[in-house]
């Protein structure tokens, strides 16, 4: 293609040829897959290849279709700068692109975009993405009129789809094969799937042509004999699974200060999705994980919008991202900065910030039901260590970076527990919190992980991987509540109904349950604590 810097070259060689540098260069990852399950030997070698040879022929058909004469290079850079991204994910964190990642992305802020930044990730940035990219614009293309265009398309295109024809043809048992029993693995082809993801998550955050929000539960009242006041704190964790809590059986002890508490443990709990931007709207809508769409969700009230129109005071503090939508007409407070959070430093911002002046709120409102959310920065990878502060430092080494592939599987491990044990420090000071209110409340909290983490086994790492194929990682969640004193609950029989299987579908109706809230919308078989009241 360099001879094209000088003599203009038709716009199929240029595509072939960056065809074929995506091929070779960022698909590093799908055919690491590919190899797990089709072992390289002389007998699966050709298919392999051929794998590489469909590979390119698709992007040839999708750059010859999307590409004009004067959009083709501002395609084509852009994809290539995208491909180097993906490719540097994926082979970092075997994560894959798919609309969930995309919402993931579009939601993600500086701070968390910076714990991502690495070495590595710029080199391929520069190596994968801009190098090529000033190849691209500075090689000519040669005009042709509109008729002759359209012809060379479709010329282009009909010789990419024969050798697609062609070569499928000729492995049709391995196609066969290929394409039934193994699709996950068309997750990883870059850039053909993340393209895709992309045409699917435009095409559904337009479909639904909603304004406005839908309200829900308009019925809900408090009982009029709820003679006692409520105060419930909620903590929505981050990316903690649940084989990692001691309460349910680590060996390792990462809950010592619950462990002293009498609290109910929730061993089977499974998330609404495996990333934030879906779980924790998810949890708190009235959906549930089958039904859930995010756009149906965010034009439609949440389990806060009915607490709130019974009169209840609800409060949201937040030292993750955001809230993702919930909180978005109910108090809202950002932890995420000195500016608000007392207890940060080196750029780090304390999940303990969160209970300073609580208790100031509380005495603010004489009157009525208190819920207060505290949504944690929790276990939010990679940068496991810098999650808690150095006096939580108990299991060592720890990895001491963003790049997870640098580090040892104990030292990823150890740094994810350190985080864990300050989390159960931050639950004992909200339990602290409490009980001082005892006297004055029906006091209770109600602690739920958003999703759960891969820490390197199967070359997995963080979340986000596709719901049907994500590992029991990143879905089974731990989930803990305290009650205090004045709390009419019957805890035994909790105990026992804690041993059952439950998910994020749970979460709404419990809030409810939590309140005594009556309406329609409510579903006492959702309710964990229905039956114990």
């Amino acid at each position: 293609m360099f001879k094209c810097f000088k003599n203009p070259c038709r716009s199929r060689t240029v595509i072939i040829a960056v065809a074929l540098f995506l091929v070779l260069f960022t698909n590093s990852a799908f055919f690491k897959h590919v190899l797990q399950i089709y072992p390289l030997t002389w007998s699966s070698a050709p298919m392999i290849v051929s794998l590489g040879v469909v590979l390119m022929a698709v992007q040839v058909v999708l750059f010859t279709l999307l590409g004009s004469r004067y959009l083709l290079k501002p395609l084509l850079i852009t994809v290539l700068l995208l491909s180097s991204l993906v490719a540097y994910f994926m082979n970092t964190y075997d994560i894959v692109v798919d609309t969930h990642m995309i919402q993931n992305i579009l939601e993600t802020n500086i701070n968390e975009s910076m714990d991502l930044l690495s070495i590595q990730q710029v080199l391929y940035f520069l190596l994968l993405g801009v190098v090529p990219s000033i190849i691209v614009y500075r090689v000519k293309i040669k005009p042709l009129p509109l008729k002759a265009s359209l012809l060379d398309k479709l010329k282009t295109i009909s010789i990419a789809l024969a050798v697609i024809v062609v070569v499928v043809f000729a492995f049709s048992k391995f196609y066969t094969s290929f394409f039934r029993e193994h699709k996950p693995l068309r997750f990883y082809t870059n850039p053909t799937f993340y393209l895709y993801s992309i045409g699917q998550y435009v095409n559904q955050s337009f479909s639904h042509e909603m304004s406005g929000i839908q309200p829900i539960g308009q019925d809900a009242r408090i009982a009029e004999d709820d003679g006692h006041r409520e105060l419930v704190i909620l903590v929505v964790g981050e990316a903690v699974r649940a084989d990692h809590v001691s309460l349910n059986g680590y060996s390792r002890e990462t809950t010592p200060l619950l462990k002293k508490e009498d609290i109910i443990n929730f061993p089977h709990f499974t998330s609404c999705g495996t990333e934030t931007a879906i779980s924790v709207p998810c949890m708190f809508s009235s959906f549930g994980r089958e039904d859930y769409d995010k756009d149906i969700a965010k034009h439609t009230e949440n389990v806060l919008d009915v607490l709130k129109r019974t009169g209840t005071h609800v409060l949201w503090r937040d030292n993750n991202s955001d809230s993702k939508g919930v909180a978005l007409r109910v108090t809202y407070e950002d932890f995420k900065s000195p500016d608000k959070n007392t207890m940060c430093e080196e750029g780090e911002c304390r999940d303990e910030g969160m209970l300073v002046g609580l208790q100031e709120y509380i005495d603010a409102h004489p009157k009525g039901d208190i819920v207060i959310v505290l949504h944690q920065m929790g276990n939010h990878g990679p940068a496991y260590y810098k999650r808690y502060p150095k006096a939580f430092e108990k299991y060592t080494p720890v990895c001491k970076t963003n790049q997870l592939e640098e580090c040892s599987q104990e030292e990823i491990v150890n740094a994810y527990d350190n985080a864990i044990l300050y989390t159960d420090y931050f639950l004992s000071k909200v339990i602290g919190l409490l009980k001082q209110n005892d006297p004055k409340f029906e006091t209770a909290m109600f602690y739920l992980s958003d999703h759960g983490e891969s820490l390197g086994e199967k070359g997995l790492y963080l979340h986000g991987f596709p719901y049907a194929i994500a590992p029991e990682a990143q879905k089974h969640v731990p989930a803990v509540m305290w009650f205090g004193k004045q709390f009419a609950v019957d805890r035994e029989a909790l105990k026992r109904h804690a041993t059952q299987k439950f998910t994020h579908d749970s979460f709404f109706h419990t809030i409810l349950g939590f309140v005594e809230v009556n309406s329609s919308v409510y579903r006492s078989e959702l309710d964990i604590l229905h039956g114990a009241r």
